[in-house]
């Protein structure tokens, strides 16, 4: 089983959410904490991707597979989120499957 550790950030590499750049990447993370915690952690996470679409709108793909040759989407949802990357809808809907 594949798991993934996140190391804190140094005050010098934390995220300025002054900024605009900094405030989405603060949010997209928000959003991949937020489907992970509503779905559970599927075998062999590769990564999540929040794509922004429009407004506060994200298409959100959990990937799996051991490395990047070999990964796959099992699940895909169209999320709608606030500023903070609070998710305040989802299609379909969130649900635990991990």
């Amino acid at each position: 089983m594949s798991t993934t550790t996140v190391l804190p950030l140094s005050p010098a590499e934390q995220p300025d959410a002054r900024t605009p750049k900094a405030a989405a990447e603060l949010r997209h993370a928000a959003i991949r904490v937020g489907v992970l915690k509503a779905l559970g952690q599927p075998a062999l996470l590769f990564q999540v991707v929040v794509k922004p679409l429009w407004d506060n709108n994200y298409r959100v793909n959990v990937v799996t597979g051991e490395h990047a040759a070999s990964v796959n989407i099992p699940n895909s949802y169209f999320v709608a989120a606030d500023d903070a990357g609070n998710i305040l809808s989802s299609t379909p809907r969130l649900q635990k499957l991990y």
